[in-house]
């Protein structure tokens, strides 16, 4: 805890460091919290967080999603589903690109009355003999973005809720597909993933690179909520020049990937 005694007042008082990231306060109440300013809703506990636009629009033209409500920012509003699968009922919504996007809608998530989460989306790879569409579930992120400082002490890792891992684990082992468990470079800047940075990075283990991760394990530990990821392998920034792979276009993978993700997260 970066605190200490301010000797002139005897009061509790934070301490500046050298780097404004690691003035880590555990104070559990900040000036906004998120329960007092989003209306608690009567949703389903369960939330699938799909990065996946073209998936979600395809479930809604097919009317499999139901609008139930939405996040709302100076970005527009962010719709939030209703999906019934098996008899039960389960949230759906894109909780954005970028840790403090993705962050700040897990918090909103939380208030209205969501506690158990799977995240499905795409990572980079940062070993090309992995295939493009390869499952990879997500054990633990190397903490290379800002928000999840401001939730938990500074770490070079985090790890995954090990329930999460082994529900997801049983879903893939049902369905018989392959999967790898895996360490994944939580980063803000994709634009500066160079060379030496890769190379750094799988050294120290990491499979995948992406931006959410960290944050979304950090938030769900500080929040004492449920929450695993599952991402398949798109691009490739393991080499000097970047390779695409056209991992975009991999539409029935995404379905897939995230029909795994609704039933993993109905069984948390």
């Amino acid at each position: 805890m970066s605190k200490g005694i301010d000797d002139t007042k005897g009061e509790l008082v934070m301490l500046k460091k050298e780097f404004p990231i690691l003035e880590f306060d555990d104070t559990k109440e900040a000036v906004i919290e998120p329960h007092k300013i989003i209306e608690k809703l009567d949703i389903p506990e369960y939330a699938v967080m799909c990065f996946f636009n073209d998936v979600l629009e395809k479930l809604k033209n097919q009317g499999k999603l139901k609008p139930i409500a939405s996040f709302k920012s100076e970005i527009g509003e962010n719709p939030i589903y209703e999906l019934e699968y098996e008899g039960r009922k389960v949230v759906v919504f894109n909780p954005g690109v970028g840790a403090p996007l993705a962050a700040a809608v897990l918090e909103e998530a939380i208030a209205m009355g969501v506690n158990k989460f799977i995240a499905c989306g795409g990572a980079g790879v940062l070993n090309r003999e992995i295939a493009v569409g390869h499952l990879m579930i997500t054990a633990s992120a190397v903490r290379d973005e800002g928000v999840s400082y401001h939730y938990l002490e500074p770490s070079r890792e985090i790890e995954a809720n090990k329930e999460a891992v082994e529900v997801i684990k049983g879903v893939l082992e049902r369905h018989k597909c392959k999967y790898l468990i895996s360490k994944t470079w939580t980063t803000d800047a994709f634009y500066r993933e160079t060379p030496q940075k890769v190379k750094l990075r799988k050294e120290e283990g990491c499979v995948t690179v992406e931006m959410e991760a960290a944050a979304f394990f950090a938030v769900a530990k500080f929040r004492n909520v449920k929450l695993g990821q599952i991402l398949y392998s798109g691009d490739d920034v393991s080499c000097e020049e970047w390779d695409s792979r056209n991992w975009h276009a991999r539409g029935e993978i995404r379905e897939k990937l995230f029909w795994f993700a609704v039933e993993a997260c109905l069984k948390l």
